[in-house]
C-alpha cells in the first residue's frame, strides 16, 4: 500500500502539471488580473510567493497585479472602486458590503479562521465584556472584528453606545493599545497573535463560532464576463491551499516572512486558521446569515432588507467545479 503522504504528493504533482503545462487557453480578452494578497489570507500570501497565478496566465498574456488589502473594508473599497477583480474579507463583511452596494459574490472560502477576539493589556482590568461599559475600543468598521465586537456586546446586554469606539485600521489598532491610547481593542491575526507573545496581551473574549469564514469575493461584473478566468484562479488557489496544509513547516516560514513577524507569531496565527473545506456550503452560510441576523438587531443593516436573500444573492458556488476538500 503506498503511504498517503506519497499518494498527495503525487496528487499535488498532476493537479500542477494540469494547472500549468495544458495548452495556451483564450483568456477572455483580460490585459490584467488585479488579485489582493492579505496577512489574515495565508493561502493568498502562498500564491503571491511562488508566482502560480503568473504562471497560469502567462501563456495568454494576462499580467497579475498583487494588491495589499490591510482589512476587510479596504478590500471591500478596492473592489468597489474597480481596482481589484477579487479580494480577501471575512464572509460577513462581505455581506455588509454587499447591502450597502458593493456589487460582489462570494465565491470561495480560503479559511475557517479564529482570527478576531476582544484584547485587553494585561494589567487594564478587563476581564469579561460587561467590563467595556464607558471604555474606549479599538476597532476597524465594516470588518470581521467590528461585527464580532458588536456580537459580543449584545451577549452582555450592550450596544455600540455604550463604549467608546476608536476607529482605526488594525495595526494602528494594535499600536493604540499598547501605548494605553485605548483600554481595548477588537484584534485581528497576525497582530493579534503578536500582542499576545510580545506584550502578554489578553484575549478576555473569544468564541470561534463568531468569527465568519474567509472567503474570495469577485467583483460580479468580472465574474459574468471572465467566468473561465475566475474558475482556473480557483484551481490555482487549490493548489496554494493544498500547498499549504502539505508543507505546514514551510507555509509557517513563508507567513512569517511576508507579514515581517517572527515564526513564533505565524505559528499561532495559522494554528488558529482552518485550511481544509473551500466550499461555501450549509455552515459557511448559517455562519454569515447569524452575522446578518446580528447586525440587524444593532441597527447596522436596515430593518427592511431581507437578510436571508441578501446571503443567497451574495454567495455562487457555481465556480468550484469539481473542487473537493481534504
Amino acid at each position: 500500500m503506498i503511504a498517503p503522504h506519497i499518494v498527495r504528493t503525487i496528487a499535488a504533482m498532476i493537479l500542477g502539471i494540469q494547472l500549468f503545462a495544458g495548452p495556451a487557453r483564450a483568456a477572455d480578452q483580460l490585459d490584467e488580473l488585479h488579485l489582493d494578497y492579505a496577512y489574515y489570507n495565508p493561502v493568498s500570501l502562498v500564491l503571491k510567493d511562488k508566482g502560480w497565478v503568473e504562471q497560469e496566465f502567462k501563456r495568454d498574456g494576462v499580467t497579475v497585479r498583487w494588491v495589499l488589502s490591510l482589512g476587510s473594508n479596504k478590500a471591500l473599497e478596492f473592489l468597489n472602486a474597480e481596482s481589484l477583480d477579487l479580494g480577501s474579507t471575512a464572509g460577513a463583511a462581505a455581506l455588509l458590503g454587499r447591502i450597502h452596494g458593493t456589487p460582489i459574490k462570494a465565491i470561495y472560502v480560503y479559511a475557517k479562521p479564529e482570527w478576531t477576539a476582544l484584547v485587553a493589556r494585561k494589567d487594564a482590568g478587563i476581564a469579561r465584556v460587561a467590563d467595556l461599559k464607558g471604555k474606549r475600543v479599538a476597532v476597524t468598521r465594516g470588518t470581521d472584528p467590528h461585527i464580532f465586537l458588536i456580537r459580543a456586546l449584545q451577549s452582555a446586554g450592550l450596544t455600540e453606545n455604550d463604549i467608546s469606539e476608536v476607529l482605526l485600521q488594525h495595526q494602528d489598532g494594535r499600536l493604540a493599545l499598547d501605548k494605553g491610547d485605548v483600554d481595548a481593542w477588537a484584534g485581528l491575526d497576525p497582530m493579534m497573535a503578536q500582542a499576545q507573545l510580545q506584550n502578554g496581551d489578553v484575549l478576555f473574549y473569544r468564541n470561534p463560532n463568531l468569527n465568519t469564514y474567509g472567503v474570495l469575493d469577485a467583483r460580479a461584473a468580472f465574474a459574468a464576463q471572465h467566468p473561465d478566468i475566475v474558475r482556473r484562479l480557483l484551481q490555482v488557489y487549490e493548489h496554494g491551499r493544498r500547498w499549504a496544509l502539505d508543507h505546514p513547516v514551510e507555509l509557517r516560514a513563508l507567513v512569517a516572512k511576508a507579514t515581517r513577524q517572527s515564526e513564533a507569531v505565524a505559528a499561532l496565527q495559522l494554528s488558529r486558521n482552518d485550511l481544509t473545506d473551500p466550499d461555501l456550503g450549509d455552515k459557511p452560510r448559517a455562519t454569515i446569515l447569524a452575522a446578518g441576523v446580528a447586525l440587524q438587531k444593532a441597527g447596522i443593516i436596515p430593518r427592511g432588507v431581507d437578510v436571508d436573500a441578501s446571503v443567497s444573492q451574495l454567495i455562487d458556488r457555481q465556480f468550484l467545479g469539481r473542487l473537493s476538500s481534504r
